[in-house]
């Protein structure tokens, strides 16, 4: 069994580090809008690694140039899904597609399940590992 220290999902920049604060959070959306970026707001409550199409809340916001904005936006996200992981996420459309150049977590369940590692062995003595969340174990909707 796969240990998660701290129970905390590590996803995006600085998901190692404390939660942000609203401040540190307005400093990095600011920082993305002054290099041209559109800043969106997901969320989800099944945050597997591979997971990567989290449901979004509301419309990316292309022309949005306050970061209180977007702020006030996430403060919705949060108040309408307490319990889930919610993600901002900034875009880089300058060479006509949407990158990804920025992405962090500012919202996270009260209790984070972790991970569980299950070791199965194959034909030629080969092992796959699977990574599990221990939240899917629940319906959706009902996780946290």
């Amino acid at each position: 069994m796969m240990s998660n220290h701290g129970n905390r999902i590590t996803q995006g920049q600085f998901s190692f580090l404390p939660d942000l604060t609203d401040e540190q959070i307005t400093a990095q959306i600011k920082y993305a809008l002054e290099n041209g970026w559109a800043v969106n707001v997901e969320y989800t409550d099944d945050p597997h690694p591979r997971n990567t199409y989290w449901e979004m809340f509301g419309m990316p916001m292309f022309d949005l140039k306050d970061p209180a904005g977007i702020l006030m936006e996430i403060n919705n996200c949060r108040k309408t899904f307490p319990n889930h992981y919610v993600r901002v996420t900034a875009f880089d459309s300058t060479r006509g597609w949407e990158t990804p150049r920025m992405s962090f977590i500012v919202n996270r369940p009260k209790k984070e399940p972790g991970y569980g590692l299950e070791r199965q062995e194959v034909d030629g003595r080969q092992i796959r590992y699977t990574i599990r969340p221990y939240a899917t174990e629940k319906p959706e909707g009902e996780r946290y």
